[in-house]
Order: structure tokens, then sequence, then C-alpha cells
């Protein structure tokens, strides 16, 4: 055993004191570190997605996409690591993983150009389409302010003023809100990026991770006796797996769009409220989780994501809440981690790291010479053109306005109408059992008339289990638009 200096511990269980009843020595250094350490073991948790865990792996490429992306990852045969954090979104660490709440699904690329994240979640779409919504989403979600206790009143007078949320919350609230572990689930990119090939042409694409294992749920009558038996369920069904060699593996899909395709839709196909209904997808490679961590902290914790983090040939989309994530999740992990987060080992790039960024706290980039600035006649470092952004038409002002297509109700219809009749039925049970804990009756009857706005049986289903007026309910539905 040795100090933090290296040098040798003699007694790690016995302070040193002065005689045999004195008090402890403020010289016995080995104390005072041991102590200091620990006092400063925790770092700021993440304030969503806290409640993870990662696992390491690899991702092969299988398609030739040449045609769509120079991103050197989807060259066929190439095998890149990875490494893959799943959550929860609104719980705490060591909160139940059983939760009715998106499952985090963040992919770590570690190519040859560079690290690539996609930070997704296990399902195609979002609650909001705005990041400036963003805080008070999960506002309203966390703990209540005052109880420190979740509060369905807080939720859904949040939603009942954001119909937008109808499609992600109808998505929720049936059994694929509750997979049973995350082996069983899929995992989106949700927004819409931009794929830039060798001539600049620009496609818009989303990615689908697609369980190879299949996708399994929790009904709402067995999620008690789940949380009951072992409310660390999904990380030891993980690792479990993973310490059995029974390996779990996801497809990785794409969806493309031409930019002159956006304009053909009666909806905005970047409004991350909306899936890509009737797109065809195209298998681009297969991933594999084959490794544990072997330190909780220095990988699944100090893992830092961020949807800005991209490689040549890959590029954000236009889509609001896209662009307010690219400058929070950076923001968030160097307030975590400190400015030099991206040199800890789990999230340090294979590829070098050449730059004129320096110092700041637990620097260790090893810089070298005093040119640290650009241009310099005499720099060993240059800027390639070729991997310039792509260009952007732009056109108008700038304003504070929402979407001209917002259609908050149409795909929430959709989705409740392609469910089997048993999973119709489990989506009213979850979702009545927490409107019924609302209490302000005005927001009740709004957010019945959202669902009943998106499906007439699903808003018939609901008036029933909750024993609301349905003229009421039919009266507000009427003043609904879905633009």
């Amino acid at each position: 055993m040795t100090r933090d200096n290296g040098s040798p511990v003699g007694d790690n269980e016995n302070s040193q004191t002065a005689g045999a009843a004195g008090p402890v020595l403020l010289q016995d250094s080995h104390l005072i570190e041991k102590l200091q350490r620990f006092d400063r073991e925790r770092i700021p948790e993440r304030v969503v997605h806290a409640r993870g865990t990662g696992a390491f792996g690899e991702f092969v490429a299988s398609s030739d996409i040449s045609d769509l992306t120079v991103a050197q990852v989807f060259k066929p045969g190439t095998k890149t690591p990875v490494f893959v954090r799943f959550s929860t979104v609104m719980g705490y660490r060591g909160s139940p993983e059983q939760a009715r709440d998106p499952r985090g699904f963040a992919t770590k690329f570690y190519t040859t150009q560079g690290n690539w994240d996609i930070v997704g979640i296990n399902k195609g779409i979002f609650f909001i389409r705005d990041a400036i919504k963003f805080p008070d989403f999960v506002h309203a979600n966390k703990p209540s302010a005052v109880t420190g206790v979740q509060d369905a009143n807080l939720a859904f007078d949040f939603f009942a003023n954001t119909p937008e949320a109808t499609n992600m919350l109808t998505h929720m609230y049936a059994n694929e809100g509750m997979p049973d572990s995350y082996r069983h689930m899929d995992g989106f990119g949700v927004h819409a990026f931009k794929f830039i090939n060798e001539k600049g042409e620009v496609h818009y694409v989303k990615f689908h991770w697609r369980s190879d294992q299949g996708l399994q749920n929790i009904r709402p009558k067995d999620i008690p006796a789940s949380i009951g038996n072992d409310w660390n369920l999904m990380s030891n069904d993980l690792y479990g797996a993973i310490k059995k060699g029974d390996f779990p593996r996801w497809d990785l899909y794409i969806q493309v769009l031409k930019p002159s395709d956006l304009a053909k839709f009666d909806y905005d196909p970047l409004d991350d409220t909306k899936e890509w209904i009737g797109i065809p997808e195209q298998k681009v490679g297969t991933m594999t989780l084959n490794r544990i961590p072997d330190n909780y902290f220095e990988s699944t914790e100090e893992s830092a994501f961020a949807p800005s983090r991209m490689i040549p040939g890959i590029e954000p989309s236009e889509d609001r809440m896209l662009q307010g994530r690219m400058f929070a999740y950076a923001d968030t992990q160097m307030y975590r981690l400190g400015p030099n987060y991206n040199s800890l080992p789990i999230n340090r790039p294979l590829s070098e790291v050449t730059n004129n960024n320096q110092d700041g706290l637990m620097n260790s980039s090893g810089r070298r010479g005093e040119v640290n600035f650009e241009p310099s006649t005499v720099a060993e470092i240059s800027q390639s053109p070729r991997f310039k952004y792509s260009n952007t038409p732009l056109s108008g002002v700038t304003q504070q306005a929402a979407i001209h297509k917002k259609q908050p109700f149409k795909q929430a219809g959709i989705f409740y109408r392609s469910l089997p009749e048993s999973e119709k039925t489990d989506l009213v049970t979850a979702l009545a059992g927490d409107l019924r804990h609302v209490t302000n009756e005005q927001n009740k009857y709004t957010m019945v008339s959202y669902f009943n706005k998106a499906d007439a049986d699903l808003g018939h289903r609901l008036e029933e289990a909750l024993g609301v007026d349905a003229s009421r309910i039919d009266g507000l539905t009427s003043k609904l638009s879905d633009n």
C-alpha cells in the first residue's frame, strides 16, 4: 500500500498520536491525506442521467455509404472501440432503475478521426422541440423544490401547457416506456444530423440502434414487484450477461433525407418530437458490448458525452433542441469534471490531440513549445480546408417564434392505433394511474383532451378510467388544432 506520492504505508489502521493516551498528530500525513481524499470523493452529480451504468465494446461498419459521408467510422470492415452509458433521466444516483422515464443510450466512438458521440435515448422522439424549455421540463419532472419528492401535479402542469409533448408521453406510458433491461431496448440519436460526402453534398440522417436481443418490457401490474425484487435490475442484467459471455448487440440503422425533401412533409422533419414515418432504414453496422469497466467511477461517472462531439462527415442539423444540447452537454461536463475532462482516460481520443488549448485545472496535455497561437510562420500545426463545415443556405430575419408545422397530436394517435389491444389497455392503466394524482382539475382535463385529440378511443378510455366529464373533454378537444 502506498500514499498518493507513491511512498509506502507502514500502518493503515492506527493514527500517529502523542503518547499512548495523547491526541492525534497533525503531522500524520497519511491520515490527513486519507481523510482529505475521502472528503472529496464526490463530484457534482449529473442533473439528468445521474443513474447510469456503462460497458465497453466494438462497432463494426458493414455498408459502404461513402456516397453519403466521408466519416471513416463507416468504411466497411472498420472496427471502432466504443463505450456506452445507459441511464435513467430523472432519478438520482442509487434510485430504482424501473422508472417511467426515458432511458439514456449514449455511445462514444473512439474513431481514427477523433471521438464521436451519439447522445440519445430509447425513443426516436423527445418531449420538447426547443432547448430553451429544457431547464423547465427538467424542473417540472424532478422532485419538488419544497418537498424533495416528485409530484405529478408539477409534471402535468408543465405538460398541460406543452401540447408538443403528447407524442412522447403516449410512447412513455406504453409498455415500451418500461424496458425490462438495457439489452432489450432500442436506442436513437433522436435528432436529425447531416452527412457530408466528398463532393460536399448534404443529406439529413437519423440514427437507430436496433437491439438484436429483441424488445421486452415490464407491464404496469408487474412494476412494484420488479422494484421490490431488485431495483438495480438493469445494471445487474447487463453485467450478468456480459460476464456469461452473452454479449449484447445492436445493429445501427440510418434514415436519410435530401434537403429538398424537408418541405414535402406535413410536419417539420427537424422537429425532434416527430418520427420520420415511412422513411426506410438502412443497416450500416453492428455494435457488440463485451467488457465491463474495471472502475465504475473512472468509466461510467467520469465519462462525458456531448452531441457536439462530431467527426468529419457528420454535422448538426438546424434542429432547435439539438442546437441547444450541443452547448449544454459539453458545458455540464466541463462543470462536473473541469476544463480538461477530455484528457481523462475514458474521454481521451485515440487520435492525437494537437491544438493551442492550454493550462487550467488538472491539465496534463503535454503541450510543448512557446508558439501557442495560430496563425504563425513557425507553428508546427496547420489546419486543412478539407475539414471546413458545410454551407447552409439561410433566409429571413432573426426571430423568436415557434415552428410553423407544429402538429402536436397526429403521430401520438398513429402510435396508439399501432398497439395491440393488451398494450392499449396497459397504456391507459399507466397513464391514468399518474393522472389520478393530478389535483389541478384544469390540467387534468387539458391532458385528457390532448390524448382525445390524438385518438378518440384513447380519450374515451381515459375518461372512463378517471371518471371525468366527457362533454367537457369534447369541448376542450374541439378547440385544439393539429397545426
